[in-house]
């Protein structure tokens, strides 16, 4: 029996097993995978250890206009995924030490939530029911796959890849088709036009980044278009086929070859086969509803991070689990969402 279970090891999931285990309240955290979540696995840290090494690439390379001159730079790209991959596991070491150090227990396996009883919230873990008399629910992401013919099989065959897969690949792609112009996107491209592939981003909004300004947009663009990078926006991708993707502009079919396509159009909320239907948690388009105090509708159950659906970024994820430990703890906090900052980085 536990004061707290946590269902899921990213940011939102092990910030609050460490507050919750520091407070004194008998904690789990279950993850499948390795702590730390999308982020530290596969999204914010891996993607800053390639685009650090492109920056020293790139310093190397034009070394000479500010008197420093460099012979022979040149990329080997194995060598900087097993430095991604070396940082990734010292982090996660340190996540998985950090939550031992404050007496929050660690359960490797996939969560399903079964039920209810007098006790608390039924969890079963690869066949070993845990009870907690809470429960949070931070499950985070997963890219989203879009329904676009060839997809599918350019997945199966490596051809198209996820964040997940571009960052365990160890050459560099002669040419690369980024469909999504937003935060994953960019830095991929940012990254890959920088050690020599050929990049092409394109994107169904007229602009790149989102919901950035549009006068900081045009400049970011701007920058990338030095590397040499292809914007095709107000782009609708019709399908993915070998060596190439298909595109509509203006009612016009165009094509884009690639030796790798990344799909980066955005993310969507882990909810499915969590059984939340077995205790009646209240879900919208897939997202989990919480209030400013990060309840559910069934008392007891929290959800932080990206299951919320509200800010998909590790620093929100941080405060939400925050929130929740304080009011379990007795101390009154709410959720505000006015001030949350983001950044892309480049490199």
């Amino acid at each position: 029996m536990y004061d707290l279970l946590i269902i899921g090891g990213g940011p939102a999931g092990y910030l609050a097993g460490e507050r919750a285990g520091a407070a004194g309240l008998k904690t789990a955290v279950i993850e499948k995978r390795e702590v730390g979540g999308t982020c530290l696995n596969e999204g914010c840290v891996p993607s800053k250890t390639f685009l650090n090494s492109a920056k020293i690439y790139d310093h190397a390379i034009h070394g000479a206009g500010f008197g420093v001159n460099v012979s022979g730079a040149s990329i080997d790209q194995s060598a900087i995924v097993q430095r991604k991959n070396n940082v990734v596991k010292m982090l996660v070491g340190g996540v998985a030490a950090s939550l031992k150090k404050n007496n929050a227990e660690l359960i490797k396996g996939t969560a399903k939530i079964t039920g209810k009883t007098d006790d608390g919230f039924k969890v079963d873990v690869d066949g070993t029911e845990y009870i907690g008399k809470q429960l949070l629910i931070a499950s985070g992401s997963e890219a989203v796959v879009p329904p676009i013919p060839g997809v599918k099989e350019a997945i199966e065959s490596g051809f198209a890849m996820t964040n997940r897969e571009i960052l365990d690949l160890e050459t560099v792609p002669e040419s690369l088709v980024i469909i999504g112009g937003g935060v994953i996107g960019l830095e991929m491209a940012s990254y890959f036009g920088t050690v020599g592939s050929k990049v092409t981003v394109i994107e169904m909004l007229d602009k790149i980044a989102g919901p950035t300004e549009k006068e900081i947009s045009k400049i970011l663009q701007g920058e990338l278009r030095k590397k040499g990078i292809v914007f095709k926006l107000g782009c609708k991708v019709t399908a993915v086929e070998e060596n190439k993707v298909i595109y509509e502009k203006d009612g016009k079919q165009e094509e884009a070859e690639a030796d790798k396509v990344l799909l980066s159009i955005g993310r969507k909320a882990h909810t499915a086969d969590l059984g939340l239907e077995s205790i009646g948690v209240q879900t919208e388009r897939g997202v989990i509803i919480t209030d400013e105090y990060m309840r559910t509708n069934v008392d007891g159950v929290y959800a932080t991070g990206d299951v919320n659906g509200k800010i998909m970024l590790a620093h929100t994820a941080y405060r939400e689990s925050e929130v929740v430990v304080n009011n379990i703890t007795g101390k009154t906090d709410v959720m505000k969402y006015n001030a949350v900052p983001s950044v892309i980085y480049g490199d």
